[in-house]
């Protein structure tokens, strides 16, 4: 589940978390039936992980952030919405992994 966490934090940092909840979802549902892992903590964790990354500036909602910057503010708005996407694709799945997968009742 962690590994899926981040492969959905990762991807969702260039496309559309939708889409990528859509596909990572069937991914797991192979640990519910060995009752290893909660359906609630299960996609809770998916969706935190991918979402919380869609404010890097390749992210859609990043670009238009960036874009509308005032033209002397856009490279350190482009910079710093890059470490804040980048850092999540690390933090977000290990933070929801822990919280919602790892305790197993959810």
């Amino acid at each position: 589940m962690l590994l899926i966490c981040a492969i959905g934090a990762v991807v969702s940092a260039f496309a559309s978390t939708t889409g990528i909840l859509g596909a990572l979802i069937p991914l797991a549902v192979p640990f519910l039936p060995a009752g290893e892992v909660g359906a609630v903590g299960m996609v809770t964790a998916l969706a935190i992980s991918s979402s919380v990354v869609d404010s890097s500036p390749i992210s859609t909602s990043g670009a238009l952030v960036t874009a509308n910057a005032p033209e002397e503010q856009r490279d350190a708005v482009f910079r710093r919405l890059m470490t804040w996407g980048f850092g999540m694709t690390v933090i977000a799945p290990l933070m929801t992994w822990g919280i919602f997968v790892v305790p197993g009742r959810l």
